[in-house]
């Protein structure tokens, strides 16, 4: 069953600045899915309209089959939105943030206060429960906004730039609880300017740009098609090298670099091509990444 299913979806806004052209997106129930782009290609307004922020021009979008505009109360309670703006109320505590987030989803008091301390203690800001937002770091502020997309328990969570402006220990402390919700069967849903990060995380993406859908689909699969591996082959007499005419490649000092989408089966050839004119010194395989691939795509 599809978690998030997005057909013909288009925004146009008043100034005729057309945001969304007609995309079609579906997301597996269950999977880490990242919603990559430039900025301004539609996917902050893509987030908008899934959680009622922002109103559609045309097209549908459904929340598990609940349709965001005819079901849209069902469709709201199934996704915890961590936003990209943080948007903490400076005059209550933390832990009363929280748990007056619960209670806009029906969730009971006794409830809230048990699920509240458990999520802040597994984001490592338990002790901070009785601070208000204004004494905390930008990125204890970014787990609180992830504490309130979660402290309703929903199946999906949507997390817009949820890693931006903080540090890498603490980044690395989210991917690996954003990790454990995904295994625990929360459908996660990513934008992110670090496309590192996508890599690490999501087993599926789109890549949109200028409000269209340009490339969706398994992570490496992406990566395999769009970009190529890197031979590098570093030799001892350069000026002696001799490969067919078929062969592209670039010489850069003593170093030979030749281009792959299969390097496992293309190495031992280009090796003993090499080796038949001048010796090798070493040998380096530079793997593409996903960030290669998005560069490629979004020109």
């Amino acid at each position: 069953m599809n978690a998030i299913e997005i057909q013909s979806l288009k925004k146009v806004y008043d100034t005729n600045v057309e945001a969304l052209k007609g995309i079609n997106l579906a997301i597996p129930e269950g999977s880490f899915f990242g919603l990559l782009g430039p900025n301004g290609a539609g996917k902050t307004t893509t987030i908008g309209i899934l959680t009622g922020l922002v109103n559609k021009t045309s097209g549908t979008a459904k929340i598990f089959n609940n349709d965001i505009i005819k079901d849209y109360k069902k469709a709201r309670q199934l996704i915890g939105l961590s936003p990209q703006e943080i948007n903490l109320d400076v005059f209550f505590t933390i832990k009363k943030i929280l748990e007056f987030q619960a209670g806009y989803f029906g969730v009971t008091s006794n409830i809230a206060k048990k699920r509240v301390d458990e999520i802040l203690k597994k984001l490592g800001i338990y002790d901070k429960k009785d601070n208000t937002a204004r004494h905390l770091s930008g990125g204890m502020k970014r787990r609180v906004q992830i504490a309130k997309a979660l402290v309703h328990d929903p199946p999906i969570l949507i997390l817009d730039e949820p890693t931006a402006g903080v540090d890498i220990e603490l980044r690395h402390m989210l991917w690996d609880y954003l990790t454990i919700l995904n295994n625990e069967g929360k459908t996660i849903l990513l934008t992110t300017h670090y496309i590192e990060e996508a890599e690490k995380l999501c087993n599926e993406i789109a890549i949109i740009n200028d409000g269209q859908i340009i490339k969706h689909g398994d992570t490496k699969s992406i990566i395999k098609e769009v970009s190529l591996n890197t031979i590098e082959i570093e030799l001892v007499d350069v000026s002696k090298l001799s490969l067919p005419n078929n062969i592209e490649y670039e010489i850069n000092g003593n170093i030979l670099k030749i281009q792959s989408q299969e390097v496992n089966k293309d190495i031992v050839k280009i090796i003993e091509l090499v080796e038949k004119t001048t010796k090798i010194e070493n040998i380096n395989i530079i793997n593409s990444s996903l960030e290669d691939a998005f560069l490629k795509l979004t020109n």
